[in-house]
């Protein structure tokens, strides 16, 4: 990657500052002055801004577990409300995150908030049947019909076919269940419950890809994704 970028993203200089810095040789390249801001570096490059290193690894992406409040929208950007990408910005100034799949402004829980496009695309494709976990309560007991429907496949009030889904009891009360999906239909499990009469009053993403939200996280806030779990939605979009 340029250099300019590498040292913006590394240090949170703007890129212009960056350009400044090197072309007044402030900056070092595997023990060499460089002044050329266009200069390619790789990305384990050994890179000294005033004779210090730079601090942490280059990554060529971020990838985010943030817990998500009500009232907070799943945008990067919104000129009324709070996004989810407006909680962890400050942390990375130099990152275009996004999410990746949205919840409902009312809705709670997991959203992974990254910069690569490609994993998203993948984890949001259909056909790529990664399973995403629900709590959901509902204002009605779950039905016998409910499952068997969701399990067939629901056709929505607009005659559209969904495929199968799960849901089932997520404890002892009736109206708290579990559904899980492998799409995504705008505001799909509203609509599913509702061709059987059911209201949905609090939806929680629990997972996404077999990695679920870390209990620790409360309401707003984020962590960074550890190996393993990123490997493992890696592997499930795949």
């Amino acid at each position: 990657m340029r250099l300019d970028r590498c040292l913006a993203e590394r240090t949170g200089l703007t890129r212009s500052e960056s350009r400044k810095a090197i072309a007044k040789g402030r900056v070092a390249v595997e023990g060499a002055v460089c002044r050329k801001a266009d200069t390619q570096v790789p990305e384990d490059a050994a890179i000294l801004l005033d004779g210090a290193p730079l601090a942490g690894a280059y990554r060529k992406f971020v990838y985010l577990m943030l817990n998500k409040p009500a009232g907070v929208v799943s945008a990067s950007r919104d000129k009324r409300d709070t996004t989810v990408v407006d909680l962890a910005a400050a942390a990375y100034p130099r990152r275009a995150l996004f999410p990746a799949g949205r919840l409902d402004k009312t809705s709670t829980g997991f959203v992974l908030l990254t910069d690569d496009g490609a994993l998203a695309h993948d984890l949001l494709s259909p056909a790529r049947h990664v399973a995403k976990e629900y709590l959901v309560t509902l204002d009605t007991p779950l039905t016998g019909a409910m499952q068997a429907g969701f399990a067939a496949g629901v056709t929505l009030a607009d005659g559209r076919r969904l495929a199968p889904a799960k849901v089932g009891p997520a404890g002892a009360d009736p109206c708290v269940v579990r559904v899980t999906l492998r799409q995504g239909v705008y505001h799909q499990i509203k609509r599913m419950f509702g061709v059987f009469g059911a209201g949905v009053n609090a939806l929680h993403r629990l997972s996404i890809g077999g990695v679920a939200l870390d209990p620790s996280l409360a309401p707003g806030q984020w962590r960074e994704l550890t190996a393993e779990e990123l490997a493992l939605l890696q592997g499930r979009a795949r």
